[in-house]
């Protein structure tokens, strides 16, 4: 999945895009701008790396949290809505999970749970990467959400 595709799918449809990325750190929205022309279809990202930034800056809840643990399709699809209100988007993506080293036993490396909000709701869903390496599950993250938002604008 190119991102200079996704650039020119959104920027067809008129829409913009805003990221909300927390184990990607940022790396959803470079590979964006490192496209030509991708003004036309990023709007903004946000960096939510922390739970404190995820409830701050996307208004994720503390209960949902506390209750499904950061990396969870709930928290997902918190921190897209939340992206998406707080923006002039007309989808958000976003990406939670454990790049890795580390995991647990119910939270293993390489499991990424991902959120697209838009108009018409929110969809998640969980991607089992594996124990690839730290920059392997980043980088299969962020080629896996660009085909969600492209599938979303499809």
């Amino acid at each position: 999945m190119s991102a200079g595709a996704l650039v020119k799918a959104i920027a067809a449809r008129g829409w913009m895009l805003a990221t909300a990325e927390s184990c990607t750190g940022g790396m959803i929205a470079a590979a964006i701008t490192d496209v030509p022309g991708s003004s036309r279809a990023l709007e903004r990202g946000f960096v939510t790396y922390s739970n404190d930034s995820k409830v701050e800056m996307l208004g994720v809840s503390p209960e949902t949290i506390a209750a499904h643990g950061a990396v969870s399709e709930e928290v997902a699809a918190e921190m897209a809505q939340g992206a998406l209100a707080r923006s002039h988007a007309h989808v958000a993506v976003s990406v939670t999970g454990i790049a890795g080293p580390g995991g647990s036993e119910h939270k293993p490396e390489g499991r990424v749970c991902f959120g697209i909000a838009h108009a018409g709701g929110v969809e998640t869903e969980t991607v089992e990467f594996g124990a690839l390496g730290r920059d392997r599950v980043r980088q299969a993250s962020v080629e896996h959400a660009l085909a969600l938002v492209l599938r979303a604008v499809g």
